[in-house]
């Protein structure tokens, strides 16, 4: 079996299967956030194009003050990862694989370097062993003097090892594992 067809597979059968669950939290979203529910942004795609992520919107910003902050129902569906159900569309689109390397922000994969940049060559996916590894990156981010710093020297340097690793060793049965550690990771073991 190709990964471009069980992309397509496996992305329109969650869709399908959890379209109500999708529909919900985008309207949560809608009212929660009082905006149009969905949060776009720039990052970095296969060879370094860049193209459009799409999540559902968690942050909240109060109009007197612009302070944003993560609301209650945007951290339910952070701690969930409901927020990324909006990327199987990416994957229909052909954009983004359910495994590979996930997609960064301009000034990070882009830059990479060598023997690094073989991770260029991959299809950035929904979840990877670095996003296993770093499920609760925020938190951890959080915890350090400066979160900047601690990423780009520590985080992101491992991340490459790991996204670097899967490229030499990627398969298809490798790929299912990398799927149910996810699953494992965020509704049994991310508690």
């Amino acid at each position: 079996m190709t990964k471009r067809f069980f992309d397509i597979v496996f992305s329109l059968f969650t869709l399908l299967l959890f379209f109500w669950v999708l529909l919900i939290s985008w309207l949560l979203a809608v009212i929660d956030t009082q905006t149009n529910g969905i949060f776009t942004q720039e990052r970095i795609g296969r060879h370094g194009v860049p193209f459009k992520i799409y999540k559902l919107r968690t942050i909240r910003t109060e109009s007197q003050s612009d302070k944003k902050y993560i609301s209650r129902i945007g951290q339910f569906l952070r701690r969930f990862k409901l927020d990324e159900l909006p990327q199987f569309f990416t994957v229909l689109k052909g954009e983004m694989s359910i495994v590979g390397p996930r997609p960064d922000l301009p000034g990070y994969y882009d830059l990479l370097t060598g023997e690094n940049r073989k991770i260029l060559e991959l299809k950035p996916g929904l979840t990877c062993l670095a996003s296993i590894k770093y499920n609760k990156e925020e938190f951890l981010l959080q915890k350090q003097e400066s979160p900047l710093v601690y990423n780009d020297s520590i985080i992101f340097p491992d991340k490459v090892r790991l996204n670097l690793a899967y490229y030499y060793h990627r398969s298809f049965w490798g790929d299912l594992v990398v799927i149910w550690n996810t699953v494992w990771v965020v509704f049994f073991r991310g508690k």
